[in-house]
């Protein structure tokens, strides 16, 4: 009786151990679970207010599309994260009818004291202030404006990047080169939507 006593108390002080692993276990993955949920949201990329005098209303202005003179639109942002050394700009047709998103302009190497660009910037690869312009799904550099097909309105989608580098890419880059730049290195981003119809 006194042996049958000692094995099942040495099982219960078994399974109390076991129990106490387990806990310390659940607790341990518990508390990783909250960390990461923790930098998830601490992740966040805080946003930079985008606007634009070129725009009435949430309609891009006619003369920055193909049915006018297909100026680029003027665009202005606020004070970007302190580390800031660049800006990017990213221009596609959430609604293009090609199973894509059609690229309509790109800038990047913006100057981090930059607070906005001027409206009928021009369409060549290297810009005054040191800034750079890509090559659009139209296959030419610059701003191709908006020029959806039919009569239905297409939202175009304006992405500001306040980066903490220079990309250095040189004039005509590719989308797919400026977003695999720009991987880790964003601080903040904006995004302004304007309509167009014919």
């Amino acid at each position: 009786m006194k042996a049958w006593f000692q094995v099942r108390k040495e099982s219960l002080g078994s399974r109390s151990i076991g129990l106490a692993v387990a806990a310390a276990l659940l607790a341990v993955v518990a508390s990783l679970l909250a960390c990461n949920s923790s930098a998830r949201a601490g992740d966040a990329v805080p946003s930079l207010t985008l606007a634009s005098s070129s725009f009435t209303g949430g309609d891009i202005s006619k003369k920055c599309t193909c049915d006018g003179s297909e100026a680029s639109p003027e665009l202005s942002w606020g004070q970007p994260p302190s580390g800031t050394q660049s800006f990017a700009l990213i221009v596609i047709d959430r609604d293009s009818p090609f199973g894509f998103k059609f690229l309509h302009w790109t800038v990047y190497d913006l100057p981090a004291a930059a607070r906005g660009i001027p409206e009928d910037l021009p369409k060549q690869g290297d810009l005054p202030d040191g800034s750079r312009q890509g090559r659009t799904d139209f296959g030419k550099i610059g701003y191709g404006g908006p020029c959806p097909p039919g009569h239905s309105a297409h939202r175009y989608a304006f992405t500001l990047y306040a980066l903490n580098t220079k990309l250095g890419l040189p004039a005509g880059a590719k989308k797919k080169e400026i977003e695999k730049a720009m991987k880790g290195r964003i601080l903040a981003q904006g995004e302004l939507i304007g309509s167009y119809k014919h």
